[in-house]
């Protein structure tokens, strides 16, 4: 029964932990902060049960798993039409600029131990290495949460380079952990263990990479085709593939043998940019649906490891002190160094690279990857408490770097102005029966010339914004209506969605409908095309609309009432 017990532990976490994200979104902290809290507080309230909880086996395959949504919908999201013009920085930043952040944190790793009286005569280069390792790439998880829960919208496309940067470093941090391990089990005599010498290193880090990258780019146009070819005979089937996928993604390339092994993380981000950038059917169930599960996964991982974490021995003086050094020293010199090096010969302006340098925040993949190095080597085999220093690092780098991220990107100019005006709407629609729609006046509008009093429109709607060129206007019934507008307009919201359903349908090469105008359609009857989404925009039809190939309709089904004919329904192609 110690399951059942199990069961219900997690629930009340996860109930709680949504309580508390609700909660954050009007505090200053990042919300994540809180859940590493939470779980600290658990384990301390445990600990006479279960002493300390230091499974850490079960943490890494827990937060593996978790992370791996995370960072797949982190693709997922990522618009790479927007992100493309900074891809080559950031891909820039995540390989060349981990490794260099890692070296330069060496570095200063081995000086700073030498300093300290807990350590003496300081620690070895390798040792000092594997911290820099550790804690060398920015967490896609952190960055991902501040930016979009604070709704950061940063000029020079620096969301998107920070996104693309956090989403893909963590295989180099990985790669680079991996080789000190393996250098510090051969050191210690650690059983089974081998010198690697540069070949086999400069060999796994090419297949790591490599491989990755080619598994991933291969399962997500696999994906993008069944997506588009075939459709799922149960409810919501298309987004149950979509989390297949994810699992696969990652656990392909990890599994298979020597130099054909692949870093999963990287191939996971990638599949995620396919898939999320493609025109597949049923694309909001996967966006609602992974917003949901990585809210969640985030709340677990830092939950469990703040469960990890035993509070007391953060404190100690030979934890929280070189945990304070290294962070100041990272933070200060070796992520600014290295992204100035990297970016200024891209001519970045400093204002961008100070926000780029302050955004490196550290968080679950450096604590995975610490919990990596201890269950390999041995809880005692490091002359120091790696989990705790890379703890203390993590916990004052999402405090400190994630609470004033904003604070820095408004005091250094760097918040842009060009945000899609119906985000802010949205946080309201989303929370109350009104709905926000945006109607672009053409030449041809009947309401363009007219005042707003003059326009024919139902009681019930409310032109609230109204957006001309860079100028904003809160409108009136006097406000002339211009051509070349864009109007944002209010509505209440259609309650009553169970009395009919909506599919959509994806009209390929040989599709019937190809080339049709939609008066010419044989649609089934209680059918009607709502919209068609063409290209990177929405198409409200007529009858004298022709359907293009590529294009993906949104069609509203009247189900017939009780007794009568039965409607043959036409499915996707």
């Amino acid at each position: 029964m110690e399951y059942i017990y199990l069961l219900l532990l997690l629930g009340g976490v996860i109930a709680l932990c949504i309580f508390i994200n609700r909660v954050t979104d009007k505090l200053k902290v990042p919300s994540l902060l809180l859940f590493i809290g939470l779980g600290m507080l658990f384990g301390v309230l445990l600990r006479p049960q279960i002493g300390n909880f230091t499974d850490y086996g079960l943490g890494n395959v827990v937060c593996s798993i978790c992370l791996v949504f995370v960072i797949f919908y982190g693709g997922f999201g990522t618009n790479f039409k927007e992100a493309r013009p900074v891809a080559g920085r950031a891909l820039l930043l995540s390989f060349a600029g981990t490794a260099v952040t890692a070296g330069i944190v060496g570095v200063g790793v081995y000086y700073i131990f030498r300093l300290l009286p807990f350590f003496e005569g300081g620690i070895g280069w390798i040792e000092s290495m594997l911290i820099g390792s550790v804690i060398s790439s920015t967490d896609a998880a952190s960055v991902f949460n501040i930016l979009r829960s604070r709704r950061l919208n940063l000029k020079y496309r620096t969301s998107s380079l920070l996104e693309m940067e956090s989403g893909s470093n963590d295989p180099t941090s990985y790669m680079l952990t991996v080789v000190f391990v393996a250098l510090l089990a051969a050191k210690y005599g650690i059983e089974g263990s081998s010198a690697m010498g540069a070949g086999e290193i400069a060999a796994m880090l090419f297949s790591q990479v490599g491989f990755g990258a080619l598994f991933g780019v291969a399962l997500g146009f696999i994906a993008i085709f069944i997506l588009k070819k075939f459709s799922f005979n149960m409810g919501q089937g298309g987004t149950i593939f979509v989390v297949a996928v994810a699992l696969v993604t990652y656990s392909l390339p990890s599994i298979l043998p020597g130099v054909l092994a692949g870093n999963g993380y990287l191939a996971v981000y990638i599949c995620g940019i396919m898939i999320g950038n493609a025109r597949i059917p049923q694309k909001r169930d996967c966006v609602r649906f992974f917003d949901a599960l990585t809210n969640v996964a985030q709340m677990l991982i830092f939950f469990l490891l703040g469960l990890l974490a035993t509070p007391e021995w953060l404190i100690r003086p030979e934890v929280l002190l070189p945990a304070l050094l290294i962070f100041l020293f990272m933070t200060v010199i070796a992520r600014p160094a290295a992204v100035t090096a990297l970016l200024a010969p891209f001519r970045a302006k400093p204002n961008q690279i100070g926000v780029v340098s302050w955004a490196g925040l550290r968080g679950v993949a450096s604590i995975v990857f610490a919990i990596y190095a201890v269950s390999t080597l041995g809880e005692n085999a490091l002359p120091y408490d790696l989990f705790s220093i890379v703890f203390c690092i993590v916990i004052i780098s999402i405090s400190l770097q994630g609470s004033l991220l904003p604070l820095i990107s408004k005091k250094m100019h760097m918040l842009g102005d060009n945000d899609n005006v119906l985000r802010t709407f949205t946080d309201y629609q989303d929370e109350s029966d009104v709905s926000f729609v945006k109607v672009v006046v053409g030449e041809n509008h009947p309401w363009a010339g007219k005042r707003l009093k003059q326009c024919v429109m139902p009681r019930e709607f409310l032109v609230v914004l109204i957006l001309r060129g860079e100028e904003t206007i809160v409108p009136n019934g006097e406000t002339v209506v211009n051509a070349g507008d864009l109007l944002v307009t209010a509505a209440p919201e259609f309650e009553n969605r169970d009395s009919f359903g909506m599919f959509e349908e994806y009209i390929g090469k040989s599709h019937a409908w190809a080339g049709k105008t939609v008066r010419e359609l044989e649609l089934p009857r209680g059918t009607l095309i709502a919209m068609i989404k063409r290209g990177g925009g929405t198409v409200i039809p007529y009858g004298a609309t022709r359907v293009e190939e590529e294009d993906v309709l949104v069609c509203i089904k009247i189900p017939p009432k009780e007794g009568a004919e039965p409607v043959q329904e036409h499915g996707e192609t």
